[in-house]
């Protein structure tokens, strides 16, 4: 692990596991690294797997002077992309860290190489609302009640009830005003207009039965970016990743390999090592 400084001196938090093709990870709002506990792992036996801390969250400084955005946290990924010397790598981005990879596909296309949405929505006008309770849920996440209200929203109780190491890493990480920040950051964006410009191959993968980020919103995100291929899991809620991990893993998997071309380039525009 490491650190990468951003262009406005933001220390930004950064592993790297296994090797192959580059396979750059999003987190969600206000979790850090951690949330890919297991996952990374499994991902990391054909890729080279590098997961970063948005600002402020998990090793990341958190800088609270000004608002975040989307296009900000996209920007920082580049300096961590810039620094490991990789000039094009594939995108894996849940719930907010979804939303960032569609920035990061509209405003750098050619660093990118296949995209994968998970749990994650368009944003804006167009994007299907959570039930009010789930909104009152992810409000109280850093709380001492955090992992009863969350909990439910990512997992079946009986797994929650099973796995509560995994339910610990969903919670918020970090000071309480950069959470605000990162909620504020997913709240106010609006991709509609930039999906129908992504041309990396992608692929939409959404739990049946999500509340925090209803199933609808996978959908939109499926027909609007061209070429879209959308996987529904059935049974499953927001942390699908987790929960339905042997499947959601070896469908990702398969899709990357599908478009393994899309990260190399041709061959006049290589892969920087």
């Amino acid at each position: 692990m490491s650190h990468v400084i951003a262009a406005d001196g933001t220390r930004l938090w950064y592993d790297v596991l296994g090797e192959g093709e580059p396979l750059l990870l999003f987190n969600g709002q206000a979790l850090d690294h951690e949330m890919w506990e297991g996952v990374h792992t499994g991902l990391a036996r054909r890729y080279r797997v590098v997961r970063t801390d948005f600002r402020g969250t998990g090793g990341s400084d958190a800088p609270l002077g000004e608002p975040y955005s989307l296009e900000l946290f996209a920007r920082d990924a580049l300096a961590v992309l810039d620094a490991l010397g990789i000039g094009r790598a594939h995108v894996y981005g849940f719930s907010m860290g979804g939303k960032v990879a569609q920035t990061l596909a509209a405003l750098a296309p050619e660093r990118i190489g296949a995209l994968v949405l998970g749990s994650t929505a368009p944003g804006g006008d167009h994007e299907v609302e959570r039930p009010r309770s789930a909104t009152l849920a992810l409000r109280q996440a850093g709380t001492a009640a955090g992992a009863d209200l969350i909990g439910p929203l990512f997992y079946t109780p009986e797994w929650a009830a099973a796995h509560p190491d995994t339910v610990a890493r969903i919670l918020p990480r970090g000071p309480l005003r950069a959470q605000r920040l990162h909620y504020g950051a997913s709240t106010g964006y609006d991709g509609w207009d930039l999906l129908p410009g992504i041309t990396a191959p992608t692929l939409v993968v959404h739990g049946e039965d999500d509340e925090l980020t209803p199933v609808g919103n996978a959908a939109l995100l499926a027909e609007r970016v061209p070429g879209a291929r959308l996987l529904t899991l059935p049974g499953m809620r927001h942390g699908y990743l987790h929960e339905d991990e042997p499947e959601a893993t070896r469908a990702v998997l398969e899709f990357l390999e599908e478009h393994s071309a899309a990260v190399r380039g041709r061959a006049d525009d290589p892969l920087r090592a």
